[in-house]
This record gives C-alpha cells, sequence and structure tokens, in this order.
C-alpha cells in the first residue's frame, strides 16, 4: 500500500505527463480527468502537500518554469561563499549544519566507517536514507528507480564501509528535515565535490544557478563540466540542493534520481516561494 508522501508525488508525477501531453492552457478540470479524479479531490491532494491551489501550482509544473527561474531566480554564488559559509553554519532554507570528512577516507572507499540506513517516507515519495553517529552522509529517491537500485547506487559510493540497517538511528535527522528543523550531515568526498556541494547549499529555496556559475564560485571557471559531474555526485539529494542547478539555456540538465523528481521538486519549492512572498 502507498503511503501519503507517496501518494501525492506520484499524482504530481502523472501531472507532469499530462501537462507535457497537453499544454499549459489545460484547464484544472482537464488534468483532473485525465487522470481520473476528481477536480476537488486533485484540489485537496495538492494543496495539502504543496499549500497552494492547484491552479496556482500547475504553472510551475510546465518545462519552461526553468527559463523563469533563470530570468527571476537566479543566485549569483561568489559573494555568498566569500562571506564564510564554509565550516558548517546554517545554511540556505532547511537548518543544516555540515561538516566534511577527510578525503583520504572517500579514497578508502570509506574503510572503517559505519555506515547505517533505512527507509523513510518523504515528501517526493519514498527515500533511502544513511548516515554515521555524526550526521546524515547520503539520500536517496527510489520513486522512480526503486529500491535496489538507490541502494545499489548508495553502497557503491562507499564500496569498503559496514553498512548496518538502524533506521531508528537516522529517523530523528530525516523527520528534522522533513519539518525544516536542524539537520546534521557528513560530506564524504573528493575535495572539488565538497567545494561544491557547499557551493549548492548556498542556492536559496524557490531560487536557482547555473553550473557556469557553480564552477565560478569553486574557483574553476573553465571546469564546468567537472563541477557538473561534482553535481551528479552529491549523495545527500534535497538537502544538498543539486536540483537548483541549471544550464544557461534554461534546460533542466540532468538529475540523478529522475527529471520528474527535479521538475517536481523546483515546481514546489517556486509555490512555496511565492506563496510566502504574498503572504
Amino acid at each position: 500500500m502507498e503511503n501519503g508522501h507517496d501518494y501525492h508525488y506520484h499524482l504530481i508525477r502523472r501531472a507532469l505527463a499530462e501537462l507535457d501531453a497537453g499544454g499549459p492552457q489545460m484547464s484544472l478540470n482537464d488534468l483532473a480527468a485525465r487522470m481520473h479524479i476528481s477536480p476537488a479531490h486533485f484540489q485537496r491532494v495538492f494543496s495539502r502537500w504543496v499549500g497552494v491551489s492547484p491552479k496556482r501550482y500547475q504553472q510551475y509544473l510546465t518545462l519552461t518554469h526553468a527559463k523563469t527561474l533563470l530570468r527571476d531566480r537566479m543566485t549569483v554564488l561568489d559573494v555568498a561563499h566569500e562571506t564564510g559559509l564554509s565550516g558548517g553554519g546554517r545554511l540556505h532554507d532547511l537548518f543544516i549544519r555540515w561538516e566534511s570528512m577527510s578525503p583520504g577516507l572517500y579514497a578508502a572507499g570509506g574503510a572503517g566507517l559505519v555506515i547505517r540506513w533505512g527507509w523513510f517516507d518523504g515528501p517526493f515519495g519514498e527515500m533511502l536514507a544513511m548516515g554515521t553517529d555524526r550526521g546524515l552522509c547520503g539520500l536517496a529517491f527510489a520513486s522512480e528507480c526503486g529500491r535496489d537500485a538507490a541502494m545499489e547506487d548508495m553502497r557503491a559510493r562507499w564500496p569498503r564501509a559496514v553498512f548496518t540497517e538502524a533506521p531508528d538511528a537516522l529517523r530523528a535527522w530525516v523527520t528534522g528535515a522533513i519539518a525544516g528543523a536542524e539537520t546534521r550531515l557528513v560530506l564524504i568526498g573528493t575535495p572539488l565535490q565538497i567545494k561544491v556541494w557547499e557551493a549548492l547549499l548556498c542556492i536559496p529555496s524557490g531560487h536557482v544557478t547555473t553550473y557556469s556559475e557553480l564552477a565560478r564560485a569553486v574557483g574553476r571557471p573553465k571546469a564546468v563540466r567537472a563541477v557538473g559531474t561534482a553535481v551528479g555526485r552529491n549523495p545527500i539529494s534535497w538537502l544538498i540542493p543539486c536540483h537548483r542547478a541549471l544550464r544557461k539555456s534554461g534546460a533542466l540538465g540532468g538529475y540523478h534520481w529522475g527529471l520528474p523528481v527535479k521538475r517536481a521538486l523546483l515546481a514546489r519549492e517556486s509555490a512555496r516561494e511565492e506563496a510566502g512572498a504574498g503572504s
């Protein structure tokens, strides 16, 4: 049986497909009919999930929304990156504190590290969370790829670590992140990856940046491709907001856990940003 978040996310997933087929001029009644649910039910579910009405939310689900974000909510990272945000301060819209582990630990494949894991009901479907005794080190979405693929992907990042199922050890961090409470993260990666992930943490909710802007922010302006690879290797999806990185053309670019998830993430954040600005 689907949990509540899975149901809400998969409803959005279906709405994305129908909007792509029918175009932004599709009415709420038409959209609900194509998904075989009543407009009233559609409105209730979306209003509860995102905090605004489906009519208002619909514009954020279109493929052209990324270009609007780049035009109106583009974040320049250089200044933010130089003002002391490195070192684990509170960053972006969630109350996040982070620390990085030594590059040697990453190079050694996590040898000697104990990583606990568990499955959780998240706002974009089922999530696989992983963490050490210091904080979350991994967060994967299984809605597009399935449980087995998500698990294999995450374990391959630290192949020599010891993995143990212990959801209760992670629950406070995961539920806190969902609720917007303070959350601790542990970044395990190469020096470049950690710099890129730190820069991503500087992007506010409802805003975006580009891969080239990220490259400038980490002092590697000519290494856009390498920076893009580091974005794609972000192990802590959503909390380190790699979904907020776009191509300069306005194209979404890639997303490790599937473009439908990226579009839903950006749409939900944009809707909430607008609702907050109007309140």
